[in-house]
């Protein structure tokens, strides 16, 4: 049965979204459970005429390229070559670099994986973060997303304190979702939750210098698919909550990863239909839930998915391995004929059997 009175939860989320946009401090009291020491947030929006992009280069076997040059590179804005302004390599094995470390923030979605799963993904992130006897290479993040919320992160290189902080949590994670609800209400209720918790999540990190690597280890939210007719109301404000994520993603300096846990199957996610949305957006008619999934949202940073993993220590490993090398590129931004103007990026590089791989599009201004 469809309704118009169905989309009513996930309107009330993009109302407040958009509240977000104009009161950026809002966020810090949504989905958390610690907020007193979360600095003032940026204003999103493409206001700066400059875009810095971190590009990750790699082989066709997935092996970092080090070495490159500045005239290797080619920007691309809608196809058009653009002037590169300022590049950098960055290495964390060496201390020349001007970068501040990496952070990682893995994140456990306590409130979208099935209690079964949710063992396993306990046993597989306590394996990452006491390999190497738990010290951990980079600053690490772990972010428990439940029902009450989520404590902002706090990185550590100390991995068995890590690990001892999630064993904790894990006991009322599981009894919480032992009470979740299944049906449409729930779908509603965890979607709206989801987004809640990542716009907070943007929001602290874009004033937080250096660049984020967000690990979001379950199925993601629910796309709410073929559930409910939209009205075009709802459409615009799918689209406003695409075009500040994307924003917010990119000045934050965040790359989003993906990891779906073998198990991990829940229908109403709809992983496996995520390719279907991966191009950005470009108005409100053509915007639906889908487009906000994790996902699409994890591609279009220049991030990588792993469907039905089951080694999921592995897999952060690599996500991981990101932070030890990539470039810094930036060219200025040509400014926009209308609001919300979606730009088509791509970066290229001159040497045989590379793959460079950084952000996918951004929304310019007038």
């Amino acid at each position: 049965m469809r309704g118009s009175w169905r989309w009513l939860p996930i309107l009330l989320l993009c109302i407040m979204g958009a509240l977000i946009e104009q009161n950026p401090a809002t966020a810090q009291d949504m989905g958390a459970k610690s907020r007193t020491d979360a600095p003032a947030a940026v204003p999103p929006g493409n206001t700066a005429p400059r875009i810095s992009l971190d590009v990750q280069v790699t082989d066709n076997k997935g092996v970092p390229i080090r070495g490159l040059q500045q005239q290797d590179f080619s920007v691309l804005d809608e196809k058009q070559n653009q002037n590169i302004v300022s590049f950098a390599a960055v290495n964390s094995e060496t201390a020349s670099s001007a970068e501040p470390p990496v952070e990682i923030v893995l994140v456990v979605d306590a409130v979208n994986t099935s209690p079964a799963t949710l063992g396993y993904v306990r046993d597989e992130v306590k394996k990452f973060l006491l390999s190497n006897d738990g010290q951990l290479a980079q600053p690490v993040s772990l972010v428990v997303f439940s029902r009450d919320g989520a404590a902002l992160p706090q990185a550590s290189r100390d991995g068995k304190a890590l690990a001892a902080s999630y064993d904790q949590q894990y006991k009322t994670d599981l009894k919480a979702l032992n009470n979740q609800d299944r049906g449409f209400q729930g779908d509603s209720e965890r979607f709206n939750l989801s987004l809640q918790y990542f716009s907070s999540l943007l929001q602290y990190e874009q004033a937080r210098p250096g660049r984020k690597l967000v690990v979001w280890v379950g199925p993601g939210w629910p796309t709410l698919g073929g559930i409910v007719d939209f009205p075009s109301r709802a459409h615009q404000d799918f689209f406003n909550s695409a075009v500040a994520f994307s924003t917010q993603l990119r000045e934050a300096r965040m790359t989003l990863y993906s990891i779906q846990p073998e198990g991990a199957n829940e229908p109403d996610v709809q992983v496996g239909f995520y390719t279907d949305y991966l191009k950005g957006v470009t108005a409100p008619s053509k915007t639906l839930p889908a487009n906000l999934g994790v996902q699409v949202l994890a591609i279009q940073s220049g991030g990588r998915v792993f469907l039905k993993e089951n080694n999921v220590a592995k897999a952060i490993a690599e996500c991981v391995q990101d932070a030890r090398s990539f470039y810094v590129l930036a060219f200025d931004v040509p400014r926009a004929g209308r609001a919300n103007d979606y730009h088509k990026l791509a970066v290229t590089v001159d040497r045989p059997k590379t793959i460079a791989r950084t952000r996918t599009g951004y929304y310019a201004q007038p």
